[in-house]
């Protein structure tokens, strides 16, 4: 006879007694159930939830899921690439305890990041928090490095009141006005009170370019721990949101003219305890290591958009002089560039020194993200690869032959051209993985056929309220 006591592998070592004290906790605290969550290939949040009670049964067997979710699109419909998209199989979804959280913008309810794990206990090729694991574990054990990094998180703030699927801002002030945060003050409290309960730390909250756009940024962690806080955030924001009337959107494009969403990657490198993008003798400070690192990444830039960048509407916002950071250039503090070197204030070069990654958007599944974009960074560091002449200023307006001199381009002004990119880039398929690839392909593949005759203004409908 199977117990709690012998669980299925796929969890880890004491989890199950662990879990099985936690749910008492919760239970006393008013949890009713837990939300386990992670994201798709199409950079969609997916859940399911178990009652409290069954946390423990959930540490040791897993919850059941279906594979067939690497191949779902944003809308919910499903493609097909070898054995993507079958009906067959089964997955199991391991609660991270670590990351169990009570949601105090959704009280009776607490919430904790998965892995996806097969029936048998081996992790699945397709599991992006397992991929990003396994490569910083990776980087670690080869070349004694560790990373530190941070998601930023913009969105668009809806009335709840206008016809489905339209957008109407709740809040008409100036950008980074004092007027936005006066209007939706209320929410804004609510929304840092809930960050403060559920112990993100949350570094600025503030009225962003857009209309109704607000932003949060917050400190670096482990980028496993920073993709989750990202997840998190965003179901708290969600969450805030409809209990003061309003809806939000993290969509890359909530209408098709004007500035976006983003979700710019921060990411240091480094070892024994020291930042490697300070006290260098490379330029700004780098060390060798944090421009190969840098350079690494603004090689890969054109096909890493296939998967920080991944949804038809992210092209809507992927526009040059937009900050959105649309061409292979790099810069200090420069934000119309893809990679902004940020050095910090004198005093905190240690801490705060980092390389900021543009071209990327909350349609991305951060895990993924992250991991890509790591990965081409350590290619540049296996490669000692060194940086081109420095932009400033907006890349858009270099005279032609200037461009030439420094390597700028042009990013793919379209998910198509990103994804030939990214089919022809070795470093990055053998990095994911053959899962995790034909995955990327057949799901971009699937949303660009998605969206095939669309007015930009339709591409924009169409993804509102997807993310």
């Amino acid at each position: 006879m199977t117990t709690l006591a012998d669980p299925v592998p796929g969890g880890r070592p004491g989890d199950v007694e662990r879990a099985a004290g936690l749910a008492g906790e919760l239970a006393g605290r008013g949890v009713h159930g837990i939300v386990l969550s992670y994201v798709d290939t199409a950079g969609v949040g997916r859940v399911k939830t178990v009652p409290t009670g069954r946390l423990a049964e959930a540490a040791a067997w897993g919850v059941g899921m279906s594979p067939v979710f690497d191949s779902f699109l944003a809308d919910d419909a499903i493609v097909t690439s070898g054995d993507l998209g079958s009906p067959d199989g089964d997955l199991r979804l391991y609660p991270d305890l670590d990351g169990l959280t009570v949601l105090a913008g959704q009280p009776g309810w607490a919430w904790a990041p998965v892995d996806r794990i097969t029936q048998d206990g081996r992790p699945h090729p397709g599991c992006s928090r397992t991929f990003l694991r396994h490569l910083l574990t990776g980087a670690q054990s080869r070349l004694g490095l560790e990373f530190r990094a941070a998601v930023e998180v913009e969105w668009a703030v809806g009335l709840d009141s206008v016809p489905a699927g339209e957008f109407a801002p709740a809040t008409t002030g100036p950008a980074y006005g004092a007027a936005r945060q006066v209007d939706l003050s209320d929410f804004g409290a609510g929304l840092l009170a809930a960050c403060a309960a559920q112990g993100m730390d949350v570094d600025q909250f503030h009225p962003e370019y857009a209309p109704g756009q607000f932003e949060i940024s917050a400190g670096a962690l482990d980028p496993v721990a920073a993709a989750d806080r990202s997840v998190l955030l965003r179901q708290t924001i969600r969450a805030v949101a409809r209990r003061h009337g309003l809806r939000v959107s993290f969509s890359p494009a909530v209408t098709a003219v004007g500035a976006g969403n983003g979700g710019h990657l921060h990411l240091s490198l480094w070892r024994a305890g020291l930042n490697l993008h300070t006290g260098g003798a490379r330029r700004h400070g780098m060390t060798s290591e944090a421009e190969a690192f840098a350079a690494g990444v603004l090689d890969r830039l054109p096909a890493l958009t296939a998967v920080t960048a991944p949804s038809p509407a992210s092209y809507l916002r992927l526009r040059p002089s937009q900050w959105a950071g649309v061409f292979t250039a790099w810069g200090l503090e420069t934000r119309e560039c893809a990679l902004r070197l940020i050095t910090g204030t004198a005093g905190l070069r240690d801490r705060a020194a980092n390389l900021e990654v543009k071209p990327v958007d909350l349609a991305a599944n951060p895990y993924l993200a992250l991991g890509a974009v790591i990965a081409a960074g350590l290619d540049g560091v296996d490669r000692e690869a060194t940086l081109p002449g420095e932009t400033t200023g907006d890349p858009a307006r270099l005279p032609p032959e200037e461009a030439a001199a420094r390597a700028v381009r042009r990013l793919p002004a379209c998910l198509a051209e990103a994804v030939g990119a990214f089919r022809a880039d070795e470093v990055l398929r053998e990095a994911l993985g053959a899962r995790l690839t034909d995955a990327v392909i057949a799901v971009r593949e699937g949303e660009i056929a998605a969206v095939d005759g669309l007015e930009d203004a339709q591409v924009a409908a169409a993804y509102r309220w997807v993310y």
